[in-house]
């Protein structure tokens, strides 16, 4: 099987809520709008807000997002933050946001000397 592309689906409690923060407050950049729904851009993936839910996703559900600067990123979002900025151990550094609905999304930046980083050949 080739994967071509991928993409995350939420369906947010209040669309216009969600909208806003993934769009102005995260400032992803939309990849497509259609009725019902916009698309994200996400790194190398898209992240859907479409459709609607009565309640939220719940602690079950995720978002890892790798930035390249997590100090810069902890003093854009400080209003946003629900777990302060630390280095895990397994060597990542972390920092946790949640979205309207409070799906927890972890802000990781990975260090340059971080085995994510080395080259194994």
């Amino acid at each position: 099987m080739e994967i071509l592309s991928g993409r995350v689906l939420l369906r947010p409690v209040d669309m216009q809520r969600s909208l806003a923060f993934y769009r102005d407050v995260l400032g992803l950049a939309i990849a497509r709008e259609f009725p019902g729904g916009t698309v994200f851009f996400l790194g190398g993936g898209y992240l859907e807000l479409s459709g609607s839910a009565d309640a939220p996703a719940g602690p079950a559900v995720a978002l890892w997002l790798q930035v390249r600067d997590l100090a810069a990123a902890h003093r854009e979002l400080a209003g946003h933050v629900v777990r302060e900025p630390r280095q895990e151990p397994w060597g990542l550094h972390e920092m946790w946001v949640t979205d309207p609905d409070g799906t927890r999304i972890v802000l990781v930046q990975v260090p340059e000397d971080h085995p994510i980083r080395r080259d194994p050949r």
